[in-house]
């Protein structure tokens, strides 16, 4: 549940703007004006480029501008490929140099980097793999600032389990912006301004057990898990009016694009309440309840009495903001903040785990850190 946590996990945008951006220091200090950011429309010789700083810009594209192609995270022009202006699409990451010889009020490219837009797509989702693969995530119990070790609690009722994610001057340290559940938008931060209760992915080396972890990258966040039930839906500004339970008081839940939002099976429901709670029959009817509910979606593994409870929330069926309704139970991770929050994830269809609150809200902040490499969640 935020930010969007679409967490999911590096973001291959963000490599590739720290790439082009690097290669700024190549230049003299009294050189060309530049820009960096996204094309988004192609017309004669004109680009239309969607900036990084400071909205939409147009430049000119005369046949003696450069134009190299790199891939994302390159931090120079080593082995940069030379294309045409033809190879440049919509999508494509740029950082155009403009020409200060160019008439007086216009804008010509003297050169021009770019990362191709299907670059960017091949590298997110082999980062996308290698999260999935050699990541953790979890909520924070406890922070050793001096030995740069994290202690995660991850998972929920049978599944759950401790890891320590081990991190040295070279760990990459990131950590979400409070209003933003976007990955590019996490910045630098050091290991003491994670704290216990945050939620956290790192991806890293696993000892064979998945218990230590050495961390290459880190991306953490302190969320908010709300559960409680609908008040009032408003359409128009795609937001919630929802009762928390734990406060006692309404809460706006602002609904963006990047929301994942789910709706649990009844059959699933109960089951997973029963996972939750210790029920001793666990091993059979739940089981069997929880096995039905995935295995109707013909792809989810481990339907069984092994069954990770975050495996399968992540294969339960999506669903859109026009499928909630008032009166109905919800539970959620969001961003922090008092009166109104913007959602990450949310789970419809929760009523059976409202009678075991605090292990639900542990299962959903797990999960919604759990469902991808960050930039997933994008």
């Amino acid at each position: 549940m935020k930010k969007r946590m679409k967490m999911c996990f590096l973001s291959p945008v963000t490599q590739a703007a720290a790439g082009i951006l690097l290669l700024t220091g190549m230049a003299l200090a009294q050189a060309p004006a530049h820009f960096v950011g996204t094309i988004t429309a192609i017309s004669g010789s004109t680009l239309t480029v969607k900036t990084d700083a400071d909205g939409a810009r147009q430049v000119n594209v005369p046949a003696t501008a450069v134009i190299q192609r790199i891939t994302p995270g390159q931090k120079n022009l080593n082995g940069a490929e030379t294309i045409p202006f033809s190879a440049l699409g919509a999508g494509d990451r740029v950082r155009v140099k403009l020409d200060p010889d160019a008439p007086a009020g216009a804008e010509e490219a003297l050169q021009i980097i770019a990362v191709k837009q299907s670059d960017l797509a091949l590298k997110q989702q082999k980062d996308r793999e290698d999260w999935q693969q050699r990541g953790v995530g979890g909520l924070v119990k406890s922070v050793d600032t001096a030995a740069g070790a994290i202690v995660l609690t991850s998972g929920a009722g049978a599944a759950a389990k401790t890891i320590t994610v081990h991190t040295t001057k070279a760990t990459v340290l990131k950590r979400y912006a409070p209003d933003s559940v976007r990955f590019d938008d996490a910045h630098p931060a050091p290991i003491d301004a994670i704290h216990a209760g945050d939620q956290l992915r790192a991806r890293g080396a696993k000892n064979a057990e998945g218990t230590e972890l050495a961390a290459e990258e880190v991306v953490s966040g302190s969320f908010r898990n709300i559960a409680g039930v609908i008040g009032s839906i408003d359409t128009a500004g795609l937001t919630l009016v929802v009762k928390d339970l734990a406060t006692k008081q309404p809460v706006t839940i602002h609904i963006t694009a990047e929301a994942q939002m789910r709706r649990l099976p009844e059959p699933m429901a109960q089951a997973l309440a029963a996972r939750l709670k210790g029920s001793n029959s666990e091993s059979s009817q739940p089981a069997k309840g929880i096995a039905a509910a995935t295995h109707g979606g013909g792809n989810a593994p481990n339907g069984g009495e092994g069954g990770d409870p975050q495996q399968i929330l992540s294969h339960t069926p999506a669903i859109q903001f026009a499928d909630l309704k008032k009166g109905e139970a919800v539970m959620l991770v969001s961003t922090s903040g008092a009166a109104e929050v913007t959602a990450i994830t949310l789970v419809a269809g929760v009523e059976p785990l409202l009678e075991a609150p605090a292990a639900s809200q542990n299962l959903l902040a797990n999960w919604s850190m759990n469902s991808g490499a960050p930039d997933a969640a994008q």
